[in-house]
């Protein structure tokens, strides 16, 4: 459990270093979004498990491959998120800053990202549970630690329940890890509370 929570920790990680500045940078720039909405779209046709073999052939069967793969699962998913959430910052608000003198790095930085925030998180909370649903497509080759690991011997050699098991306890850490993320977000964001 511990490994394959590892994995999927730093898949989500390495993703959202990558698609979140790519993100906001789309949502924000239309010269930006010009240039990589044709890989943005690519992404959005590309069946995941095809990124299994292309990974293994750029990567080899090591851990390198199955945080990569599962990197790129989350980016394909968080990106399009994400340029969403800063589309949806009110025009009015950007005019108003431009009115009061400012530039356009401190609209993005003042008011893009700041009101964008509460949607960039809950992009954020719905991609990391898109994680738990790729991990056993991560494990199925190198078998030997992780969730996906178990399954697959248990598949071959027996005992079937242990993919049960298994099953059971990807959904409870999937739904306790979207608990955390709830309780996180009321935090950051009390308001949301009150004006629901």
């Amino acid at each position: 459990l511990f490994v394959s929570f590892g994995r999927v920790a730093e898949g989500f990680a390495l993703a959202v270093a990558v698609v979140f500045p790519l993100g906001v940078l789309m949502g924000s720039f239309s010269k930006v979004r010009a240039a990589f909405t044709p890989l943005s779209v690519f992404g959005a046709y590309l069946p995941i498990p095809t990124l299994v073999p292309l990974t293994l052939s750029l990567f080899g069967t090591g851990e390198l491959q199955k945080v990569v793969f599962l990197a790129l699962a989350f980016g394909i998913y968080l990106l399009p998120l994400i340029v969403a959430a800063v589309d949806s910052v009110d025009d009015i608000l950007l005019k108003t800053a431009y009115t009061l003198g400012a530039s356009r790095g401190q609209a993005v930085r003042k008011v893009l990202l700041p009101v964008a925030w509460p949607r960039i998180f809950d992009a954020l909370r719905l991609g990391f549970g898109v994680g738990w649903s790729y991990i056993l497509l991560a494990e199925m080759v190198d078998i030997g630690r992780g969730l996906g690991g178990i399954i697959m011997v248990s598949q071959r050699r027996g005992p079937r329940e242990h993919i049960y098991l298994v099953l059971a306890l990807i959904v409870l850490v999937a739904f306790l890890t979207d608990k955390a993320w709830v309780t996180l977000g009321r935090r950051l964001f009390p308001y949301r509370e009150r004006q629901a």
